[in-house]
Parts: C-alpha cells; sequence; structure tokens
C-alpha cells in the first residue's frame, strides 16, 4: 500500500505536562489540613503559656503580699498543699515528714526533707523566720507548686 504523497506522517507527540498551579483538589486538602494543625498548636500553646503565667501569677502574688517571713511561708505551704490535691486526695492531711516526703517525690534530690524544705513544718507558726532561709525556699517550693498546678508529679 502506498501513501498518498501530500500525507506526511509525524511520530506519537506527548501531552503537555499539567501545570504546578492550581493544584490538584486533593493538594488544597492537605494544604488546609496542615493549617488547621498549625492553628490548633499554636492556640494550644499560647493557651498553655496563658495558664503557667496566671499560676505564677497566683504563686508569687501570695507569697509577696504576704507581710512576713513567716507569712511568706504559711501561703506557700497552703498553696502546697492545694495543689498537691489536685493529684493526692489525702495531701492536706498528711503531717511532718510523710508531708516532706511527698513534696520530694519524683524530685531528683530531696530537697524538702532537708533544708531548707523543713521550714515548711514549722515556720508559718513562728514568730521569727529567718528571711534568707525563706528566700532559698521559695524557689524549691515555686517549682514544685507549677510542677503539680501542670499536671506533673
Amino acid at each position: 500500500m502506498v501513501g498518498a504523497p501530500g500525507l506526511v506522517l509525524r511520530d506519537i507527540h506527548q501531552p503537555p505536562a499539567p501545570p504546578w498551579w492550581p493544584p490538584a483538589p486533593g493538594w488544597w486538602l492537605v494544604a488546609g489540613v496542615v493549617v488547621l494543625l498549625l492553628v490548633l498548636g499554636l492556640w494550644l500553646g499560647a493557651r498553655r503559656r496563658r495558664r503557667r503565667r496566671a499560676i505564677t501569677g497566683l504563686f508569687d502574688d501570695a507569697v509577696d503580699q504576704a507581710a512576713t517571713p513567716a507569712a511568706q511561708v504559711a501561703a506557700m505551704s497552703e498553696l502546697l498543699r492545694r495543689a498537691a490535691r489536685r493529684h493526692h486526695p489525702q495531701a492536706d492531711r498528711l503531717l511532718g515528714d510523710d508531708w516532706l516526703r511527698l513534696l520530694d517525690d519524683g524530685a531528683p534530690s530531696p530537697s524538702f526533707s532537708r533544708d531548707p524544705g523543713r521550714l515548711l513544718l514549722e515556720g508559718g507558726f513562728r514568730r521569727e523566720v529567718d528571711a534568707e532561709a525563706v528566700a532559698a525556699l521559695r524557689p524549691l517550693a515555686r517549682r514544685r507548686y507549677l510542677a503539680w498546678m501542670a499536671g506533673g508529679r
């Protein structure tokens, strides 16, 4: 069979590649999910930071409003007992070394069973309390308070 002299046969041509924009509907869905997860993560992080600032402010305000070092120790003790009840329902009934052991529970070193943590046992009831001992106790109590209020042990 002989072809017509005016008929020119050409090789097979591939269609042009699809454009990169606009993306397929599936990519829009993936992008929407990623944006939603990003917004949710940012919102949860901001909420966690606000809650931590509020909890820290509550501790600092209560201790700062106490007029004397003994009152500061009493305020720290009260806040610690309230925070402890979130994880240990009977924490407000613990006395003496049992209370200090609970405070030390999960800590890398027993800082409440030793000085300055022992000040929590009777420091709130003393007439005179060393201000330096209270200043040494405050970061320990604050750290434990924040850990319990944040949901950790």
